[in-house]
């Protein structure tokens, strides 16, 4: 991946303020770049190129140094909470619609309630002022697909069996990613140690991969069964 001389890197007390937001992370920061030259950080070592390699979306990664500063990094997080956002909602919604496969009164109610939830949480990620507060935000789904989950683990919802388990793991997962994130572990205990290879946001992105691949694993099955399934009459 990394083959190419890159430019001289900076510390992060030279970076750009708007990248100044993990102090742990002590150098490889990039200069700022044109476009081209972010284009060309995917072939150099720096401190986000593990970053950009373990992302689902790596254009906030990948053009976070772009020459133009603070509004366009703030574009690229926006659009970054956004995809963050989406794939909490667009996962939901199946594993709602399954739960609820036998209450058609309830399931359109409870689908639409999530989606409006969805939007109110993803405009308090977009207008966050912290890394911790975007995570709160994201919370307000959380708690959504907890009581759902609820429902089918004390029988007052439907699914396929094991699939609940995958459901757990996967936000499971996500919080753990979340928390490490926030808390800027390991690199907060060994300062500079985990710049390259192996810091917080590294460990969240292959957790949020994990969680996916949960969702997978548990849907999948769900609509399959949703498909054969029939509900007995109340």
């Amino acid at each position: 991946m990394a083959f190419l001389a890159g430019p001289r890197l900076l510390d992060w007390a030279s970076s750009p303020p708007h990248l100044q937001f993990n102090k742990f992370v002590l150098t490889g920061y990039r200069p700022a770049s044109s476009g081209s030259g972010c284009l060309r950080s995917l072939f150099y070592m720096h401190n986000e190129l593990g970053n950009i390699y373990t992302h689902g979306s790596v254009l906030y990664h990948l053009f976070m140094c772009h020459k133009g500063g603070s509004p366009v990094y703030t574009r690229l997080l926006a659009l970054d909470m956004c995809g963050v956002c989406l794939i909490n909602t667009l996962g939901a919604l199946p594993i709602i619609h399954c739960t609820l496969a036998c209450r058609p009164w309830l399931r359109p109610a409870a689908l639409l309630g999530y989606t409006l939830l969805s939007g109110v949480a993803g405009w308090r990620a977009l207008t966050a002022p912290s890394t911790s507060a975007r995570l709160r935000a994201f919370g307000w789904q959380a708690g959504a697909r907890l009581l759902v989950f609820g429902a089918r683990g004390a029988g007052l919802g439907s699914g396929a069996p094991g699939s609940l388990r995958c459901y757990l793991r996967m936000d499971a997962l996500a919080l753990l990613g979340g928390l490490v994130n926030v808390a800027r572990l390991p690199e907060r205990w060994v300062p500079g140690r985990f710049d390259y290879w192996g810091n917080s946001h590294q460990i969240m992105h292959l957790l949020s991969v994990g969680s996916i691949l949960q969702l997978h694993a548990g849907v999948v099955p769900d609509l399959l069964w949703a498909a054969r399934h029939t509900c007995l009459p109340d």
